[in-house]
């Protein structure tokens, strides 16, 4: 497919992202439901913006835009977002390859956690997400369709002591 498959007025999507695991303390993980492909689950996941957007802020953009939760509010402290310093590149999924210009077919994915209180209200996106859920982690990996989302949500013990 070429670029000119892409939404009206939209660019290429740039093939960096991050895939942000959103956490309560106890181990719970958020989970959403993909509108464009209902019953497929996964994190916050999203790309940059812009070349030199830093994947920091790639995640604050994208953890806002998708869930509603302000990281660096009161309720979330940025030092609450933390770089698990892991990147996954796989192949893009033939049915979103025209998002992405013309020959990319890879994508290099940074894994990032969020730690959020129990309580943290969420409100999604209805163009991208149709239902949200929170899950124990096993549980949640289980249920992720994307294989390094399933990866980076068993790891959740690794970079937060969960179940030491």
């Amino acid at each position: 497919m070429s670029s000119a498959n892409l939404e009206p007025g939209r660019s290429p999507k740039i093939p960096i992202s991050v895939l942000v695991v959103i956490h309560t303390a106890d181990g719970q993980v958020l989970l959403i439901e993909r509108a464009d492909k209902p019953g497929f689950w996964q994190s916050v996941t999203g790309s940059k913006d812009a070349v030199d957007e830093p994947l920091h802020q790639t995640c604050v953009r994208e953890v806002r835009e998708e869930t509603g939760i302000d990281i660096g509010s009161a309720q979330v402290p940025e030092d609450q977002l933390r770089d698990w310093s892991i990147a996954n590149i796989y192949e893009i999924y033939p049915a979103w390859r025209h998002r992405y210009a013309p020959g990319v077919t890879h994508n290099t994915e940074h894994v990032f956690g969020l730690l959020v209180p129990l309580d943290i209200p969420v409100a999604l996106s209805p163009r991208e997400h149709l239902q949200y859920r929170w899950w124990p982690w096993q549980e949640a990996a289980d249920r992720c369709f994307s294989p390094s989302n399933a990866e980076a949500i068993l790891m959740l013990p690794r970079f937060t002591g969960l179940g030491t």
